[in-house]
């Protein structure tokens, strides 16, 4: 079939691979020039005049993420050299907090929360009688449940400095509002699936050419089409094709933020039937989800100072320091000439720019010893869905030869870059 997918995010480069492989004729719209929707390489300058590739956000990976290790393998991407492969940790400034050593599941859990640094043996023993309890049952909760509610028998200090973190970094929620079914449902294929499911894969290459700017090469070589530069004005159905700015094709997966499909969407059901019509306007009425705000802050730590000792730490976080993470680029990517460049990553992040990166640097001062300068600031507005108990996300299906691919699709998953693949795959596979 000749299929249309619009937008060249990670679901829909992953759907166009997917629906290659299969054999049909495939061209991806993108209104952007550069591929990968809200996980793509930004250019920053440096003082010193060199321009180096970082993210419109800081993204970090896991190694249960199987179906998108496997998708790069497919386009030619090696995730050995592409990603920095890391046990799962959760430690502070100060030494403090949990690593996780490279073993099988679930002894790497077990050893690693008896071995947790600054933790009393009392809460040691808590979150070992907790987890074991989520594994008695199955992983499962009511899902009316908050991670709050599910975690309540644990204490601050836990709740704070490893419950909090974990379901930040996770479902991209604080953990008293997150859903805790899908707290537990990460947690599960984390760390209780397979070996090195927990461990932590930091990007060393920016996240376009981590995956969506290989498999548009992949694409390209297989006699596919990858139009960038290419906002879509008008979805139209005229039997026995949809239309696509008036191209004419068998399958169309919408492959946009919900914002971008709602817009293709409303504009489609004015001229559509009254079926599709009726359909579009549910699906729309369904993709209405709340979103959460990310921003990093990139900023360059005087030459001066002692680098951090580790890639990653997390960050005690509050009102006045907004950062849960801090990223030090030259031990992930290292570069001939240091740039001394760390990512601060403030999850659900409120104000202006200058007032986040004014925070954020009183913040490094007072928790890392750095003084440092920011030199880019990127905000998602609408990084993220706000993952939340029973929360009801939009079908993939929205009318006969017509769906939707997203991170923010119905399924089991938050808004991950796993996900987001996995659906992409999913409406690649459903094309009848």
């Amino acid at each position: 079939m000749k299929v249309a997918i619009i937008g060249a995010g990670w679901a829909g480069m992953a759907a166009a691979v997917r629906a290659t492989e299969r054999g049909h004729d495939v061209t991806v719209f993108e209104a952007a020039r550069t591929l990968g929707g809200r996980a793509r390489g930004v250019p920053l300058a440096l003082p010193d005049g060199r321009t180096v590739m970082a993210d419109n956000g800081q993204h970090v990976l896991i190694g249960a993420y199987r179906d998108s290790l496997a998708l790069m393998r497919t386009v030619g991407v090696d995730p050995d050299a592409a990603l920095l492969r890391l046990p799962l940790t959760l430690r502070y400034p100060d030494g403090s907090g949990l690593a996780l050593p490279d073993l099988p599941p679930p002894l790497d859990a077990l050893a690693g929360i008896l071995a947790a640094r600054g933790w009393p043996w009392r809460d040691k023993l808590a979150l070992l009688r907790t987890a074991q309890a989520w594994r008695a049952a199955g992983f499962a909760c009511n899902p009316q449940l908050t991670v709050a509610q599910l975690c309540h028998a644990l204490s601050p200090r836990l709740l704070g400095e490893f419950i909090e973190p974990l379901c930040i970094s996770a479902l991209n929620t604080p953990m008293a509002e997150a859903s805790a079914q899908v707290f537990l449902r990460v947690l599960h294929d984390a760390m209780f699936s397979e070996r090195g499911g927990s461990h932590l894969l930091i990007p060393r290459v920016d996240l376009s050419a981590l995956l969506p700017d290989a498999a548009a090469r992949w694409l390209v070589g297989r006699g596919g089409r990858v139009l960038t530069g290419r906002r879509v004005e008008a979805l139209r159905w005229s039997a026995p094709h949809w239309h696509v700015d008036g191209e004419p094709f068998d399958r169309v997966i919408l492959a946009t933020s919900s914002f971008g499909a709602v817009r293709l969407l409303a504009q489609t059901a004015h001229v559509a039937t009254q079926v599709i019509a009726t359909k579009a306007d549910e699906w729309c009425a369904s993709a209405q989800l709340p979103h959460r705000p990310i921003t990093t802050v990139y900023a360059q730590a005087a030459d001066t100072d002692a680098p951090l000792p580790s890639p990653m730490l997390a960050l005690r976080s509050s009102a006045p320091a907004p950062a849960q993470f801090v990223f030090r680029r030259d031990a992930i990517a290292p570069a001939a000439t240091p740039t001394r460049l760390y990512a601060f990553v403030v999850s659900h992040s409120h104000g202006d720019a200058a007032s986040l990166e004014a925070a954020v640097t009183a913040q490094a001062a007072l928790q890392l010893g750095l003084r440092v300068t920011p030199l880019l600031t990127v905000t998602e507005k609408r990084a993220t869905f706000s993952c939340t108990p029973a929360l009801k996300r939009p079908p993939a299906d929205v009318a006969p030869g017509l769906s939707v691919c997203g991170d923010y699709v119905a399924g089991p998953y938050p808004a991950t870059l796993e996900g987001a693949v996995r659906s992409g795959l999913q409406a690649a596979e459903a094309l009848r």
